[in-house]
């Protein structure tokens, strides 16, 4: 069992000996705050981080204290003990090198006093601030993981001395970390800076947003979930004012006027509420960050008045970024930043009045990460969500007819308001991250052996336990045939010619890669590039310029995707994507359409848009069945998460159907329902898939970034474990032939922490 949260409703006393634990200079400080009291979670955390034995996770809402609930009594300890020998006392790990800044000026002003050093190191920290942390290391450290992994390759024997003294890691944001291959190296990092030092170190884990407890304690102490602390603050739950408004747009013809138009709506009704105030404006693409942002600058010019708008995202330089955070953090002048996910993380830019939401929700965790910036003073957090669906008529497809995105917005609200979110994927190999590490690991230590690679990577405390022996020693042989390594005449792993050229590039710190571009052709003529960062096989849907493709073959030596038209009239508008929706969610919006209950957030168009959602659930009696014939083609309407519904669709396409998904619904072109419910009654039958087999019929398996140097029955493995769910599909099926929902769960409780008015 996991030791539970300690209770918010702590008593006076029990809040008066719990600031009494900290250090004297560190009780100063927090008078000198004006402070009238701690938050619960830091009551919590004090006596268990003094103790400084146990791996702690903090879960609390952005700005309920999640920082200085670590650190108050981290420098405690740090003050009133003496370093036991030179080295880094405390590593902190973020995710965004701005959050590091900003938590760097936070710590010095407690920590100056306490004459505890604090030294940051990243990318664009200059390197005599990182040659005087060398000569004198010390205090507490603040760093990105690809800046951690930088000093294992290039400083791999100075580790254990610049680390001799650490008493306590702490990893901020720590669900930006959870199931994805950035995660995995982080906590191949901290498993292997235990082993440089070799003594377990106290796990400190941060974070706002997480679904799933025990899979986080998972994430922070690999192997061990039962022995992490668990800290979950009572408090910060806020009240939410919420508006969902909706739009009608007709579809676009030559030149996308009408979607023009459609946006010129937003922005002018963006423009009309937002004016005057600091907001975040979170949209789902940088596109669309760009656009928006532009819109809104040009009606500023229109009237004459100052510039309030400015876009956020990824690809603009940091010092563009900073400015835009400064802005918002200073309250010198009205400022609104048009994001995309840069600004979810804990960078303090202050409070800000309103968050805006363009499109459905990604997820519920993550517009619960946005809504955290709203509301901050006391006052209820305002969201504004805006939501397009087109004018419907007889080509619609039932996606649309279903209006798929407003749909699953309201579900994500009422998800919201009942205190759920989405738990951290698991299950991955990871197998590309481990080459990373690999790799790191051969230059930290001059070279390996195999035997000792394994035990060191893939032992206890790992996240790589689930690699095999024999699947270390197939990798390996991979490696050595592409001269990623070589072996020495005594069996020693060495770099080889590839290897080399690879560790020694600066983009090898980084486990990750920006989105390939893909070129899409269909009969031979371009028709653009984009992101494959989707599961493409033959047969796989795709929306790109206005219209419905289904890729016929993929060229991943020459990046080129071949396509060709699809049936069934228009493409689905729903902006759900065959990627990343929870089952949980899909259940939640079959709920949404089988009730009656109009929420009161609705605008009236989009209360409109949602009774007409329903009349379509009601006339294609979706309640009773799954299964529809439209035309030559049949539908299969399966309510549950993407993965499965993937996996369910790629075993369609192996038994030579002509099958599609846009992430609600699995369209079986030319084949009629009684033809489906046979093959859906073969695959109940035989079992659950293997899910090995299946993965060898998926074209791009290839996603990470190491991936096209696993051979591909080892790359079949991994990519079987990340991104198929051969149970769910069989659930899936199994609920089709039936009408139900796979694993229906009951509408959740609406008694949430959040009140939805």
């Amino acid at each position: 069992m996991m030791n539970s949260a300690r209770s918010a409703s702590e008593s006076p006393d029990d809040a008066s000996r719990a600031f009494c634990l900290l250090a004297e200079p560190v009780r100063r400080w927090v008078y000198d705050q004006g402070w009238q009291s701690l938050r619960d979670a830091q009551e919590a955390a004090i006596p268990v981080l003094l103790e400084g034995t146990a791996d702690v996770i903090i879960a609390a809402a952005t700005a309920a204290g999640k920082t200085e609930a670590a650190f108050l009594p981290v420098c405690s300890r740090l003050a009133s003990d003496p370093a036991p020998s030179p080295g880094t006392r405390v590593l902190y790990v973020a995710p965004l090198k701005a959050l590091i800044n900003d938590q760097y000026d936070r710590l010095s002003g407690l920590c100056e006093r306490l004459e505890i050093p604090v030294h940051r190191w990243h990318g664009d920290v200059p390197s005599s601030k990182k040659a005087a942390f060398l000569k004198r290391p010390g205090g507490i450290l603040l760093i990105t993981p690809e800046s951690l992994e930088a000093l294992f390759v290039v400083r791999g024997p100075a580790i254990a001395g610049l680390l001799a003294a650490l008493q306590y890691v702490v990893v901020d944001e720590l669900h930006a970390f959870l199931g994805t291959e950035r995660g995995a190296q982080l906590r191949s990092l901290l498993h292997r800076v235990e082993l440089a030092i070799r003594r377990r170190v106290p796990r400190v884990g941060l974070s706002a947003t997480l679904g799933d407890m025990n899979l986080a304690a998972g994430a922070l102490r690999p192997g061990e979930p039962e022995n992490v602390r668990c800290i979950v603050s009572a408090s910060g739950g806020q009240d939410l004012s919420v508006q969902v408004r909706g739009y009608l747009t007709t579809p676009p013809k030559n030149n996308k006027d009408d979607e023009a138009a459609d946006q010129q709506q937003i922005a002018a009704d963006l423009f009309r509420v937002l004016r005057g105030q600091d907001n975040l404006v979170f949209a789902n693409s940088r596109a669309y960050a760009e656009l928006y942002a532009a819109r809104l600058r040009e009606m500023c010019e229109a009237t004459g008045a100052p510039n309030e708008f400015f876009p956020h995202h990824g690809s603009l330089s940091r010092e563009l970024r900073e400015d835009v955070e400064a802005a918002l953090k200073n309250h010198g002048r009205p400022t609104t930043a048009v994001a995309t996910t840069t600004l979810e993380m804990g960078i303090d830019i202050g409070s800000v009045q309103s968050v805006a939401q363009l499109g459905a929700p990604p997820s519920v965790a993550a517009l619960r990460q946005r809504l955290g910036r709203s509301g901050r003073r006391g006052e209820p957090a305002i969201l504004r969500v805006y939501v397009t669906e087109p004018l419907a008529d007889a080509r619609t497809p039932l996606a649309d007819e279903l209006r798929a995105e407003l749909v699953q917005t309201i579900a994500t609200l009422e998800l919201l308001r009942s205190g759920w979110c989405e738990p951290p994927e698991q299950a991955a190999l990871h197998l590309s991250t481990l080459i990373q590490q690999l790799l790191s690991a051969i230059a930290q230590h001059g070279g390996i052996t195999a035997a000792t690679g394994h035990r060191a990577l893939c032992g206890p405390g790992s996240p790589f336990t689930a690699v095999t022996q024999a699947q270390f020693a197939s990798l390996l042989r991979g490696l050595g045939a592409r001269e990623v390594l070589v072996q020495g005449s005594d069996g020693t792993l060495l770099l080889g010619p590839l290897g080399e050229r690879t560790v020694n590039h600066y983009s090898f710190y980084a486990a990750f890669t920006a989105a390939e571009e893909y070129r899409l052709f269909t009969g031979g003529r371009p028709l653009g590039t984009m992101p494959a960062d989707l599961t493409l096989y033959p047969g796989a849907l795709l929306i790109f310029a206005g219209r419905r493709w289904k890729v016929t073959a993929v060229d991943h030596a020459h990046k080129i995707i071949e396509a060709v038209p699809a049936p069934g009239g228009r493409p689905p508008r729903f902006n759900g994507g065959i990627a990343g929706v929870h089952d949980r969610v899909r259940a939640e919006m079959r709920s949404v359409l089988a009730a009656e209950h109009v929420p009161r957030y609705l605008s009236d168009t989009a209360a409109s848009l949602l009774s007409e959602a329903r009349a379509a659930y009601t006339r294609y009696q979706l309640g009773e069945r799954s299964i529809l014939q439209a035309g030559p083609h049949t539908l299969l309407v399966p309510w549950t998460g993407s993965k499965a519904v993937t996996t369910l669709t790629a075993q369609l396409c192996a038994a030579s159907l002509d099958a599609s998904n846009d992430g609600l619904i699995i369209t079986v072109a030319s084949t009629a329902t009684d033809h489906i419910r046979q093959h859906l009654g073969a695959l109940v039958t035989a079992g659950t898939a293997d899910p090995v087999a299946l993965a060898v019929t998926v074209a791009n398996k290839a996603a990470a970034k190491y991936d096209e140097w696993i051979d591909d029955e080892l790359l079949a493995i991994d990519y079987a474990h990340r991104a198929l769910d051969t149970d769910g599909a069989w659930r899936t099926a199994k609920a089709l032939l039936a009408g139900e929902q796979p694993d229906a769960t009951d509408s959740p409780d609406h008694r949430g922490m959040i009140n939805i008015r």
